[in-house]
């Protein structure tokens, strides 16, 4: 269940992540407000990982407060952003 980092990375900024640089790729996931809540994950720099796998792909779950099959349907556009903010207000989490 590969994703391409730079299709990962998209998907990220289009539903309400705001990348910053640093010794990796951060995103944050901006409230309406424009500040950084506490959900964030990160990608490497490397041109070695192209691709994102399993292993990554759930860490980066864990991170955003979803389950593998949820992260994938955020990166695949089947989760819109108002759905994902609903789930993690449903957690009780702000957004």
């Amino acid at each position: 269940m590969n994703r391409p980092r730079k299709a990962v990375e998209a998907a990220l900024e289009k539903k309400g992540f705001q990348r910053a640089e640093g010794d990796h790729h951060y995103f944050y996931l901006i409230d309406g407000e424009g500040r950084r809540t506490a959900i964030f994950t990160k990608t490497s720099h490397s041109p070695k990982h192209r691709d994102l796998g399993d292993p990554l792909l759930g860490q980066m779950a864990v991170q955003l407060r979803l389950k593998k099959p949820e992260l994938l349907d955020l990166i695949d556009c089947h989760l819109t952003e108002a759905a994902y903010r609903a789930r993690l207000r449903d957690k009780g989490i702000s957004c």
